[in-house]
């Protein structure tokens, strides 16, 4: 068995000296039996724990439509990829969406004209 130093805030040690009393334990039992009730909820990692997560609670999802409906929602109308994804998923934009691409389009285009007129 290994000894180590642990910083404890007081009120915590104070908590835990309650505890061990009404259980009749020492302190160190007590953080003993601690650890080892939380070392299985703890054994898997994130990524283990996630993986399969939908399918576990009965989410059936189509993988590439979930792909699709986040690419649509992320894409925004200065993104340069716009057409592209609206072609894929017209069910996800807006005539506001298509007003803010023109507009964008058109204020792109005006700045590359000013830029090419006053080129030397």
């Amino acid at each position: 068995m290994m000894r180590f130093l642990a910083d404890i805030p007081d009120d915590d040690v104070k908590w835990l000296d309650q505890l061990a009393r009404e259980q009749g334990k020492s302190r160190a039992a007590v953080l003993r039996e601690a650890v080892s009730a939380y070392r299985p909820q703890t054994s898997k990692d994130s990524l283990e724990q996630g993986f399969g997560a939908w399918a576990r609670h009965g989410v059936s999802v189509d993988p590439h439509e979930y792909d699709r409906a986040r690419r649509a929602e992320w894409t925004r109308p200065w993104d340069d990829d716009y057409d592209e994804v609206r072609a894929a998923s017209p069910e996800y934009f807006t005539e506001e969406d298509d007003k803010e691409r023109a507009h964008y389009v058109a204020l792109t285009k005006k700045a590359a004209e000013t830029l090419q007129k006053n080129r030397p």
